[in-house]
């Protein structure tokens, strides 16, 4: 078994226990409002503008030249994705500037310290986890829950899901380099921290899904 077989195995409480919160359930499944849809882009604009920066800032802190590599393909790929969710927030009706001058709601600032964190006082392999997470809750949710938006809201252009399209079932090569990387790691501590930093992401990232679900102006937004 390879050990991104593994990781997958090892990960797989967590990754139901995302699944199942219900906003991620209901909406993959029957879309949401548009006001809903709205602040899960601000929330993600607020931790994708810091994804260049922890692939830099990783790759700053090892020496391990493969591992450097691969952070530094990764961040030619994800550079300026923010800048598609704020055109989505735009052609959605919303407010691109208001979301750029503010900040992330609680659950997505936690997120975002915490790897800032976790790379300097744990590991700069902790970066690894979250990888795993969103690029793998991407691939396996963003096009079903842009279809599902689409056919909630009415729409027939794809004016407001370039973020979800491209890192939708299109994006699947990020998830086959991941795992080439991931396999090339036969440390088992190294392992095993990978491991246990996925486990964190999934529910810090899942927690910003619960924040927005509990929100009462969100459920009732139009």
């Amino acid at each position: 078994m390879s050990f991104y077989e593994r990781l997958t195995m090892a990960t797989a409480r967590e990754r139901e226990a995302f699944l199942s919160i219900p906003l991620v359930s209901h909406a993959t499944r029957n879309g949401a409002s548009r006001g809903m849809y709205l602040a899960f882009l601000e929330q993600a604009y607020h931790h994708v503008s810091h994804t260049f920066r922890l692939l830099a800032l990783a790759a700053s802190r090892t020496d391990d030249e493969r591992y450097q590599d691969a952070l530094v393909e990764y961040m030619e790929e994800e550079r300026g994705h923010e800048k598609w969710i704020l055109n989505d927030i735009r052609d959605l009706g919303g407010d691109p500037d208001r979301v750029r001058l503010g900040k992330g709601a609680v659950a997505c600032q936690v997120m975002v310290g915490y790897a800032y964190y976790a790379i300097e006082h744990v590991s700069p392999y902790a970066m690894l986890g979250s990888v795993h997470v969103l690029e793998g809750m991407s691939v396996m949710l963003a096009d079903k829950l842009a279809d599902a938006m689409k056919s909630k809201l009415g729409l027939a252009s794809e004016n407001g899901f370039s973020y979800l399209r491209s890192h939708g079932s299109l994006d699947i090569e990020h998830v086959a380099f991941f795992r080439t990387l991931i396999d090339g790691f036969d440390d088992p501590e190294t392992q095993a921290l990978i491991i246990e930093q996925s486990r964190i992401f999934y529910r810090l990232y899942g927690a910003i899904f619960e924040e927005l679900g509990a929100d009462p102006e969100l459920r009732n937004a139009a």
